[in-house]
């Protein structure tokens, strides 16, 4: 189709429009499914885009482990996308992938775009196919993808995220002596 980022970006100004007042969350979550899931025009529209910006090269093309976890920021927060960032980031793995822990100071609304039947992304209310997500505010994890390659479209207010959070210490692990 000829996708650039600034289709994107211009097709995301009445979604965030719409969200720019909501708090990410279960609630919003559930929200986004009912009136932004796929096959509704957001969702195609924005799937269609991205998928193409991946293939293409625009999205989700830095690496951060290789080829199979990618991403880039595709818009900074501005004034005409309410004061969110976009982020595109690509993850391939059969079997469950983690990716950086991170934390959401303000929330985070999450696009999940599988590229093929059965790529999963690990949300807040568990394991997600095409749909969102939407961590809430101060949430923190690391992404977990399976199943194979999956993108993950994200809206973060004011751009808002952080990796130098330190990541909690997991029940099963046996600390060093």
């Amino acid at each position: 189709m000829g996708y650039t980022a600034e289709d994107l970006i211009e097709r995301s100004i009445p979604f965030v429009k719409q969200v720019k007042n909501r708090t990410a969350g279960t609630s919003l979550e559930a929200w986004l499914n009912e009136h932004h899931g796929p096959g509704t025009p957001v969702y195609d529209d924005l799937a269609a885009m991205v998928e193409e910006g991946v293939r293409t090269g625009w999205a989700a093309d830095i690496e951060v482990e290789g080829r199979r976890y990618r991403r880039s920021r595709i818009a900074e927060p501005q004034e005409r996308l309410e004061w969110f960032s976009i982020t595109a980031v690509y993850m391939d793995s059969e079997e469950v992938f983690r990716g950086q822990y991170h934390q959401h100071p303000y929330g985070e609304l999450n696009m999940v775009v599988p590229l093929v039947p059965g790529a999963l992304l690990r949300g807040p209310n568990g394991w997600c196919g095409a749909g969102w997500t939407a961590p809430a505010p101060g949430s923190h994890h690391y992404p977990e993808s399976k199943g194979g390659p999956v993108i993950a479209l994200f809206f973060l207010p004011a751009g808002r995220i952080s990796y130098d959070i330190v990541p909690p210490v997991e029940r099963h692990q046996v600390p060093a002596l």
